[in-house]
């Protein structure tokens, strides 16, 4: 069998055994996941430059900021160069939130059964993803 048939045969027993299993995976509605993506990709801003590239009216998204807000996922701060913008950011809870959001795998789960490996075992299979996904033409993250 070539290399190909061996992953596509192991592929399958291996996500069934390390996917999620908890259901939805948070509570963030698609609204509040965009706000909080847009500001890992764009850092601290506004809350009407947020609405802009949102293409969102500023009330909409000052809404869904003073929400993340509440559940601690989104602080405001003065903006250093005008004491009389406020600008919005993830706290360390919201990146946690929307990291924990995008996972397929149970970490937990995949944790437990590396402890089982020995520490080369483990760097040749991470690097053997990212080769194989760098070989896709694609960016491993």
């Amino acid at each position: 069998m070539s290399a190909a048939g061996d992953f596509c045969e192991a592929f399958p027993a291996t996500f069934l055994a390390f996917h999620r299993r908890d259901g939805r995976r948070t509570e963030l509605t698609n609204a509040s996941r965009a706000v909080l993506q847009h500001l890992v990709q764009t850092g601290p801003v506004s809350i009407g430059e947020a609405a802009k590239h949102l293409e969102r009216a500023q009330s909409v998204v000052s809404d869904i900021v003073s929400q993340l807000e509440s559940h601690g996922l989104l602080e405001r701060e003065p903006d250093p160069d005008n004491r009389r913008r406020t600008l919005v950011w993830l706290t360390e809870t919201g990146f946690e939130r929307l990291r924990a959001d995008a996972d397929v795998l149970d970490r937990r789960l995949l944790a437990e059964a590396m402890n089982h490996l020995d520490e080369t075992t483990q760097r040749g299979l991470i690097e053997g993803l990212n080769a194989l996904v760098a070989a896709a033409g694609k960016e491993p993250k």
